[in-house]
């Protein structure tokens, strides 16, 4: 089977609307950021597998149950299906801190995918909010990390810094034309 590249995206503050300091604990208070259904629909007709890879510890805080958190995600595929920008797959780690060795910037959740799905994780690249998110595209070996600037304070630059979502997919069409030339 032939392996191709993917790209790897965190959900809260990227895929949708950040819920600031608390979670997302309902499907009626998940809303897409704008512009993140053009860069999924980018990414896919481009041949790149889409993964989402997110920590989601209102489960483990009791918040929320591993239902409601389906249930988000089912309505998410809903959403982006009929505009061909579904997730390939959705991993989530909802334990606490300590807890489990899947949390970011642990590389588990990038590592299980790449074992689900054919995906070249040397020729892969993640977007992300956080510096977790940045580290754990370097533990996880891949090409390229674009860090979206927004609530979170800055420690990890990634390969490209963008303050917009239509500046993750600038990035990341720059990186996949770097990518075909070379």
């Amino acid at each position: 089977m032939t392996r191709r590249p993917a790209i790897f995206f965190d959900r809260d503050g990227v895929v949708n609307v950040s819920p600031g300091a608390g979670y997302v604990l309902r499907a009626a208070d998940f809303h897409l950021m704008p512009g993140i259904v053009e860069v999924l629909a980018w990414c896919r007709a481009q041949g790149f597998f889409t993964v989402l890879v997110t920590s989601q510890q209102g489960v483990g805080k009791g918040l929320m149950s591993h239902a409601d958190l389906d249930a988000i995600h089912a309505q998410l595929q809903a959403t982006l299906a009929p505009q061909r920008a579904a997730f390939d797959r959705i991993y989530s780690c909802t334990a606490l801190a300590g807890q489990s060795t899947r949390r970011k910037p642990s590389p588990e959740m990038i590592f299980e995918a790449a074992a689900d799905l054919p995906i070249d994780l040397p020729a892969s690249a993640l977007v992300g909010d956080h510096d977790r998110d940045i580290q754990m595209a370097r533990n996880a070996g891949l090409a390229f990390a674009v860090r979206l600037a927004g609530e979170n304070a800055l420690g990890e630059p990634g390969d490209a810094l963008v303050d917009s979502i239509p500046g993750v997919l600038a990035a990341l069409q720059r990186w996949h034309r770097a990518q075909t030339e070379a």
